[in-house]
């Protein structure tokens, strides 16, 4: 009767596969669509697979019909709930106007040198004292006082809580971000966190002052690890005397973000270091942690629950201490796992446990390819928008390897929840079968995951291993569980900030290390596809035999190398960088980059955020860069590009004194500078030698590039106004190309009409920020170019554009090449 029980059991489950499969295949694939489809149409979609999912008969046709039902399924429900998130789009005609907003502090604010950042739920707004509909979420910015979108001092940002309820004067736009080839999607984090507009707090002295109506009982676990997180601060935020000022700030952060997974707390330096060592995952809530604080609660419940019998409750009775044990320490897992932010990794192990929790508490037993879909599942489920998250990736892949590798992994899986707190044998003994499991399990861990992490980031840690080695029992056994018990006993915090503060320094150390990161072109989906199934061969227990047949697997990911120009040839990329300039000019086998984009604050840049990354994906060797003039929305990411780009040569119109000349110094770009590369000719047009003498304005000083190869040519003349345009038309510079940087992103002072007469382009690049306070392009501008039908492609709506001269009539836009449904459409 058990032996048909167990069969009967393994049926249903074997079932169960397939239908997990389908479903996170149908989500998956439903993520990949350009535009949404009408209700109609997803619900015509979901009624016969929930019939043939209902159909008794489903089974008999075999697994395969199973699979597209629930295929099917996946993909509708998930179009259904993007269609409901659509729905509740910020009115356009909102857009730039002042709204007067009453609603509550939705999640613990983010502070930096410039403000706040917050979440606001919206309760009531008007326009014009008429009540008007918005979004029920929204993402502000609180910049001091702002009043035509520029920060002053006049009311500083105040002090916010999560539960607050305030008043506020807002000015909003539809959620738009910078969309670039291998960058990060901020539009698409918009829409995951359900934040349909964007905008700033208005606290300028003609605006009404913002006004707090007091407190409310929502959201008391943001309110709580706000709370938590000061404490932190407010008790390790002061440096020591042989310390920088800002070195306790730093692991302050650090501490914050282990407790209550605020990852925005960790210094943008310090997520350098992790990267480079290959430890970022031990700095925010992982699996480990959640797993940890399982073991440490099962531990705690267990004996209270064995004690109980010695105060006269005779609890073991009624429930015994084992399965007490597990119930308890999985309900403790999964709250700290919702205090610490509920991430992907904190959701893959509270999944997983809750599922090795009710089959062990039920009497049955799943393989765990099942139980890893489960989780899987039940995630996508929750999240859709979790697929497109390289954590999730990570995670989930990290996972499956140590199972199907059968590592018996001590901390972060679910499935040794059961594992004894000792062992036979010697402690000794005992130190070295832990040591010997941690080394097999990173060992295994950092050779699947290399080609993946090369396919979502183009750069592995070849310092990780031994990095994890030292950092992932310090942290998971010293720091962690220091931090965590500072919350009931402060002084604690001490403690684990002086045991911090070694381990940065060893991996400070690793990180400085020449060989200490790889970087490689980001290869193709089916390369690193290929790339991380032969980690996973090569990586299980299997004969070497066997084993060695992933290693030509893993060659396409390790030795892809981008597609480049042909001899002759050259291609422009104009990065989306918001409101400024930054173009990517390849030839056969050389990089010039024109200017760096912004700075948009002290923890953020356009070199950061978009140029190292799109630069690392494709694998490019800058030969120069050439900042075209000293305003910050074109010099702002020059550091970052600078430090990656150790021996790219630093050009452009920079005083002698400029903060960049102490990193790398620079050469003067001057009219009548021409080389070579490739059969491409790149020559400078302006500024003429002596003219930094004759005039204080930067913008007149820009360095205008003409790039030719003899059949096309492009013109990237930075910000020159009309002066510089009549010279150089008057000169009878070599001005005539196919494509036009757009002068000072459109303004009215540039752009006049000889100098387009003179130019001649068929297309015309704007790059500005999507409804920037200088009001560019200007309209009488787009005017002009509209009469002689030069085609304008703006940033804004583009995304990042690409243009070759081997297709000189062609821009290639990001956001049409990429184009997903969540993503901003501007209005034709």
């Amino acid at each position: 009767m058990q032996e048909t029980h167990s069969t009967a059991e393994g049926a249903r489950a074997g079932g169960l596969g397939p239908a997990l499969a389908g479903f996170v295949m149908g989500t998956a694939l439903q993520l990949q669509q350009p535009a949404l489809w009408p209700a109609w149409a997803y619900a015509v979609g979901l009624l016969p697979a929930l019939l043939l999912a209902g159909s008794s008969g489903l089974r008999a046709r075999g697994l395969g019909w199973l699979l597209c039902a629930a295929l099917a399924m996946g993909f509708a429900l998930t179009g259904l709930r993007a269609g409901a998130i659509a729905q509740r789009q910020l009115d356009p005609a909102l857009e730039g106007r002042d709204l007067d907003v009453s609603g509550v502090v939705a999640a613990m604010p983010q502070r930096n040198e410039g403000g706040l950042r917050f979440r606001f739920e919206v309760e009531s707004a008007r326009l014009d004292q008429a009540p008007v509909s918005l979004p029920p979420q929204l993402y502000l910015g609180w910049w001091g006082g702002v009043s035509d979108g520029a920060a002053s001092p006049e009311r500083q940002p105040a002090e916010l809580r999560a539960g607050e309820r305030w008043q506020l004067r807002l000015r909003l736009k539809a959620p738009h971000g910078n969309l670039n080839p291998h960058g990060f999607d901020y539009e698409l984090w918009l829409w995951e966190q359900g934040l349909q507009a964007s905008g700033y707090v208005r606290a300028g002295p003609k605006d009404p002052p913002p006004q707090r109506l007091g407190e409310t009982w929502r959201h008391p676990l943001e309110r709580a690890r706000q709370t938590v997180r000061d404490a932190i601060f407010a008790r390790l935020g002061s440096a020591g005397s042989d310390e920088a000022p800002d070195a306790a700030l730093r692991r302050a952060g650090v501490l914050a973000a282990l407790v209550t997974g605020d990852q925005g707390a960790i210094d943008r330096a310090d997520w350098d270091m992790f990267r480079a060592t290959g430890v970022a995952h031990l700095m925010s809530i992982s699996g480990l942690h959640i797993t940890l604080f399982a073991w440490v609660a099962m531990a705690g419940v267990g004996a209270l629950w064995r004690r109980t019998a010695r105060w006269g409750w005779r609890c073991c009775l009624w429930l015994p201490a084992p399965q007490a044990a597990l119930l308890g320490g999985v309900a403790l897992a999964t709250a700290y796992a919702l205090f610490s932010g509920w991430g992907v990794p904190a959701q893959r192990t509270v999944w997983m446990l809750l599922a090795v929790s009710a089959l062990r508490l039920t009497a049955r037993q799943w393989p765990w390819p099942l139980v890893w879909l489960l989780a899987c599942a039940v995630v996508v489920a929750i999240d859709p928008w979790a697929l497109l998250q390289a954590g999730f990736w990570l995670s989930f892949v990290a996972v499956g390897v140590l199972f199907a590798a059968r590592v018996e992994a001590r901390g972060d899986e679910a499935a040794d929840l059961d594992r004894p707190w000792s062992e036979a044998g010697s402690l000794s003994a005992r130190a070295a079968a832990a040591a010997a499991t941690l080394l097999r399990e990173q060992w295994v861990v950092s050779l699947a995951l290399t080609p993946l992490s090369l396919l979502l980031f183009g750069q592995v840690s070849l310092v990780g291993l031994l990095a994890n080695l030292i950092a992932i029992p310090w942290v998971t056994w010293v720091l962690t569980p220091l931090a965590l018990c500072g919350v009931l006993v402060p002084p604690l915090w001490d403690m684990a900030a002086a045991a911090l503060r070694p381990l940065a320094a060893g991996l400070q150390w690793l990180a400085g290390l020449p060989f200490a990161t790889l970087s490689t072109p980001a290869p193709a989906l089916w390369a690193g596809a290929a790339g991380v199934a032969g980690g996973a061969l090569l990586a299980m227990r299997l004969p070497w035999r066997l084993r060695v047949l992933g290693l030509p697997l893993l060659l396409p990911a390790l030795l892809w190398q981008a597609p480049r120009p042909a001899a002759g040839q050259f291609e422009l990329l104009a990065a989306d960088v918001g409101q400024g300039n930054a173009v990517i000019v390849r030839t056969a086998s050389h990089t010039l980059v024109y200017d760096a984009g912004p700075r948009f604050s002290a923890e953020s840049d356009a070199g950061h955020r978009v140029l190292v990354p799109l630069l690392r994906a494709l694998g490019e060797r800058v030969d120069t860069l050439m900042l075209s003039h000293r305003d910050t929305d074109h010099t702002g990411g020059a550091r970052a590009v600078l430090a990656m780009q150790p021996q790219a040569a630093l050009t452009g119109s920079l005083a002698a004194d400029h903060e960049l000349q102490a990193l790398r110094p620079a050469s003067r770009c001057e009219a009548g500078q021409r080389w070579d590369w490739d059969g491409v000719r790149f020559e400078l047009l302006h500024p003429q030698p002596g003219d930094e003498g004759l005039t204080q304005k930067s913008n007149a000083l820009s360095c205008v590039l003409r790039i030719d190869n003899g059949r096309h040519a492009a013109l990237l003349p930075g910000d020159i106004e009309a002066a510089q345009e009549a010279r150089l038309v008057a000169a009878a510079a070599p001005l005539r190309a196919d494509l036009l940087l757009v002068p000072h992103h459109g303004s009215k002072t540039s752009s006049t009409p000889a100098f387009l007469d003179a130019v001649q382009p068929r297309l015309a690049l704007v790059q500005a920020g999507y409804r920037n306070r200088f009001g560019h392009p200007a309209a009488p501008v787009m005017g002009r170019y509209s009469e002689r039908n030069i085609r304008v492609i703006q940033s804004a709506g583009c995304g990042a554009a690409r243009w070759s001269s081997s297709a000189p009539g062609l821009v290639r836009c990001e956001r049409e090449q990429a184009a997903r449904y969540w993503h901003h459409r501007l209005p034709d």
